[in-house]
């Protein structure tokens, strides 16, 4: 994968509304960054009964070009840690090799990076269709409530879906016009490093 076609597939970003920013924060301490692989992190069992994930407005601050990365976590990142996973399937539940998987979201003080690419990346699937990357709980803002971005796209570089993923517990307490219950994510039992675990399994057209 190169980073030609996806800069040429994501050229042009719609800009849409649905986010806010707000003035920083005191936060936590910084987290050391884990980054996660496919041989020690696996999604469950993919569950598929070929409905298509509901799309979401994208927000005004998606940017083109994000690294290809594990995990977007660094030394300077503060939050509670959470371990992203899921497969890409079609709506007649085959997995998706090599679909990309772009994220990005606030960071655990409700903050876009608009500058830089801090809390944004993507990763793509293997071949049972399989994603996973790190991430912290992204913070509250006026007018939200915590959601995670994410935009699929096939190998060929076709957009396939863009919406956003919610975490029970967090979202579901502080729900707004846009929050759909049924982009929550599953949850899974903490890993030994003491990441909050959740799945999200994707089905596209």
């Amino acid at each position: 994968m190169t980073s030609r076609w996806i800069g040429v597939a994501w050229a042009a970003a719609l800009v849409a509304s649905g986010c806010a920013p707000r003035a920083s924060s005191d936060s936590a301490a910084a987290i050391e960054p884990t980054v996660p692989s496919r041989s020690t992190v696996a999604a469950p069992t993919a569950t598929c009964d070929g409905t298509p994930t509901p799309a979401q407005t994208e927000g005004p601050y998606y940017k083109a070009g994000s690294p290809e990365v594990t995990s977007l976590v660094d030394e300077s990142t503060d939050g509670q840690l959470l371990l992203l996973t899921g497969h890409v399937l079609t709506t007649t539940c085959a997995p998706i090799a090599g679909a990309v998987v772009d994220v990005w979201q606030a960071d655990a003080n409700g903050d876009y990076d608009n500058a830089g690419f801090h809390m944004r990346g993507h990763v793509a699937t293997d071949a049972g269709g399989a994603y996973a990357i790190e991430t912290v709980i992204p913070g509250e803002y006026p007018g939200r409530t915590p959601h995670i971005h994410i935009k699929v796209f096939d190998a060929q570089a076709r957009e396939l879906l863009t919406t956003q993923i919610y975490l029970r517990g967090v979202s579901d307490q502080i729900p707004d016009a846009i929050y759909n219950p049924d982009l929550l994510a599953q949850d899974l039992p903490a890993d030994a490093g003491g990441r909050r675990v959740v799945a999200f399994d994707i089905i596209v057209q």
